[in-house]
């Protein structure tokens, strides 16, 4: 009986051991480690593919109060692959009918990926109006967090390892080139703005030079 706890002594402390010992590996661990060979994570980045549509905007209402007019509208971000699956709806109400969208698009040159063929990511940051500043805007995907539109995209790699990733994604907002020697940089979209009006969808789309546009639908 005494083998046998000595035993279950040793096994909890080689457990409690190797956990101590991985807390205080990726404790230290920065995303230049995780970025310099990960092939999980390149696996990963390869298997974006070109996005057509990334989202839509459409107006509730627009009313006006103490002489100032409202606008509310509704975001929705759709799915990768599939813009009829919505991953994300928010509504918002803007002072005035001009809303601007502001978007983080990060790209993956040929060193980030397996393939030699460049990736980017598409981040909605927020929503503001035009007698508002961009600092002071409403969120739209949660900072530092994975995205819903990615969710499922780093399942191979450890969760510390996903967090560590899309916590020095969205950190590139504040430093676009701290990525660089990776092959990976920030542009900004944040020049996405629209008049909006009743009665109609604004979808949000990508173009070929990577950047968001808006492009005018009827609601039917």
């Amino acid at each position: 009986m005494k083998r046998i706890f000595k035993y279950i002594t040793i096994l909890m402390t080689l457990t409690i051991l190797i956990g101590v010992a991985a807390a205080l590996f990726y404790g230290t661990k920065t995303v230049h480690d995780l970025l310099g060979d990960n092939k999980k994570l390149k696996a990963a980045i390869t298997s974006l593919t070109h996005e057509d549509q990334i989202g839509f905007a459409k107006v509730l209402r627009q009313e006006e109060r103490d002489g100032k007019l409202y606008t509310t509208l509704k975001f929705v971000e759709t799915a990768r692959g599939d813009m009829l699956t919505k991953v994300l709806e928010k509504e918002y109400e803007i002072e005035g009918d001009v809303v601007h969208f502001d978007t983080l698009i990060i790209t993956f040159s040929d060193q980030a990926v397996m393939d030699g063929k460049a990736r980017s990511l598409y981040l909605w940051r927020r929503i503001y109006g035009e007698y508002m500043n961009p600092s002071e805007g409403y969120p739209i995907e949660t900072y530092g967090r994975s995205p819903e539109r990615y969710t499922g995209l780093l399942r191979d790699l450890r969760q510390p390892d996903q967090q560590l990733f899309w916590e020095a994604i969205w950190d590139l907002a504040n430093d676009p080139s701290a990525l660089r020697q990776h092959g990976i940089k920030a542009v900004y979209g944040n020049a996405v703005y629209k008049s909006l009006r009743p009665g109609l969808i604004y979808v949000f789309k990508i173009g070929a030079d990577g950047h968001v546009y808006p492009e005018t639908v009827l609601d039917m």
